[in-house]
């Protein structure tokens, strides 16, 4: 059994008031809804560019520290060795999680991937980059730099992109909710929701 096109029509207009994004653009059918991708390019494009440059990051780190490593102190030989063995472990998992994350659209990934950019890269990095007592040589500087820019970038185009794809799970959820109400006849429930719109 359908739903009579008043109904309908005014099902979609309160999920199209109620779940629709303020920044989007686009048509405003609940068939475009479904279907509508929700990665991001830019943070695809970024975590492309990362996986390139990671390995010329780390060759450089090792490099450096061989030369500067007589010159450190014992206690940041070894705070310096750490970090840069949990930056490369880290970075595996996160680049993993952001690339199967933003492509195939599935939020705990993304999320994971998020959290580990947010919450370990970017201290690591940042410390290594602003720690006086590291004595950091110019070509170290500048691939820390580097590094910080993509993941300040993908932290922010990560965030955006899970918003959006929570955002679209949620209205997707809800029209599911609709479509199980209207298969299961339970028109009287329907009727009093109808009449609270």
């Amino acid at each position: 059994m359908e739903l009579p096109d008043p109904v309908r029509q005014r099902l979609g207009n309160f999920s199209r008031t109620v779940f629709r994004d303020s920044t989007r653009t686009g048509p405003e059918s609940s068939e475009a809804a479904d279907n509508e991708m929700v990665s991001s390019l830019p943070l695809q494009m970024s975590l492309y560019f990362n996986t390139y440059f990671f390995p010329l990051w780390w060759v450089s780190c090792i490099m450096m520290l061989h030369m500067k490593y007589s010159v450190l102190p014992d206690y940041y030989k070894f705070i310096v060795i750490t970090v840069i063995i949990l930056i490369t472990l880290i970075e595996a998992i996160r680049l993993y999680l952001g690339y199967l994350g933003n492509l195939q659209e599935k939020v705990p990934e993304l999320a994971g991937f998020w959290l580990l950019s947010l919450l370990l890269q970017l201290p690591l990095i940042l410390f290594l980059l602003l720690n006086e007592g590291l004595t950091n040589l110019p070509l170290e500087k500048a691939v820390h730099i580097i590094f910080t820019v993509f993941l300040t970038f993908q932290v922010i185009s990560a965030f955006l992109t899970l918003k959006k794809m929570v955002n679209q799970l949620a209205a997707h959820f809800h029209l599911q909710d609709f479509d199980h109400l209207s298969a299961k006849g339970d028109v009287r429930r329907m009727r009093s929701c109808i009449e609270e719109l």
